[in-house]
């Protein structure tokens, strides 16, 4: 804990996964709800196969799950996905004539039920 998984329609070429991996647990880690660089899993996931709205032509997106344990304050939340948010702006391409979503959520994980250990 935490898990970022970044999901992006593969309509954006050249999407610079390496630079934003690295931004985003820069800007992550900095953040005092993240104790331990070490417990931040981050990670991409391309949608070969995606449909945006009825017109899909020209469309695509980028959607950011930041999943916490549970008992983070709604300002903290809020935060988090600022900085997110912030980093995809800045390094999502932006393919002429293609309307890019961007979007970010912060999910609850069940504290009772989280299981972690390092092996």
């Amino acid at each position: 804990m935490p898990h970022l998984t970044v999901e992006y329609s593969g309509n954006l070429p050249h999407f610079p996964e390496a630079e934003t991996l690295s931004a985003l647990n820069a800007t992550l880690c900095a953040h005092p709800e993240v104790q331990d660089e070490a417990d931040l899993k981050t990670r991409f996931v391309v949608a070969d196969s995606f449909e945006i709205g009825t017109t899909p032509a020209n469309r695509a997106f980028v959607h950011a799950q930041l999943r916490l344990l549970s008992g983070r304050t709604p300002e903290a939340k809020k935060a988090l996905s600022d900085r997110i948010a912030a980093v995809l702006r800045d390094l999502t391409p932006r393919p002429q004539g293609v309307m890019v979503q961007l979007s970010v959520e912060v999910v609850d994980m069940d504290r009772g039920s989280y299981a972690k250990e390092r092996i």
